[in-house]
């Protein structure tokens, strides 16, 4: 006998806790990139419109909102990884490098850039930048371990 979480499953109604993770139709991804393009006015999050559009979307209820929703805070999270940036260090950095470090970030991904600096002497030297995606990594204990890889 089959169960009815069985037939709902090989039914393709199998109910979810959260729409993450769930493909999302063109549509969805069409209408949420245009309210994540709507909420960078002047190319900087503009967080009073991030509210509105929110609102907006759970006062109208549109198909498939809480899709919508979901794709449009994931589009949120990403573009504010992209605009900050962790700098890890072994040991303290001088204000001096560390405003040179700044400069030339902000030079390359926008004055809005955000930055943090942490001391992590698990590092044991040099510097890892990560800014969204981009990673550089020119520690000590990476050098370790790609020459432990190549050996």
């Amino acid at each position: 006998m089959i169960s009815a979480a069985s037939r709902r499953k090989q039914r393709g109604s199998w109910p979810l806790s959260s729409t993450e993770g769930v493909k999302i139709n063109k549509e969805t991804r069409q209408l949420s990139k245009a309210l994540l393009r709507s909420s960078f006015p002047d190319g900087q999050l503009d967080r009073a419109r991030v509210s509105a559009v929110v609102k907006a979307l759970i006062e109208q209820k549109p198909r498939n909102y809480a899709k919508i929703l979901d794709a449009y805070k994931r589009l949120i999270r990403l573009e504010v990884e992209k605009r900050t940036a962790t700098i890890e260090s072994a040991t303290e950095l001088s204000p001096e490098a560390s405003a040179a470090i700044v400069t030339n970030l902000k030079r390359k991904y926008g004055i809005d850039l955000t930055t943090q600096f942490i001391v992590n002497p698990e590092l044991l030297g040099g510097m890892r930048i990560r800014v969204g995606n981009d990673v550089w990594d020119s520690s000590v204990r990476n050098r370790l371990a790609r020459l432990q890889q190549q050996l």
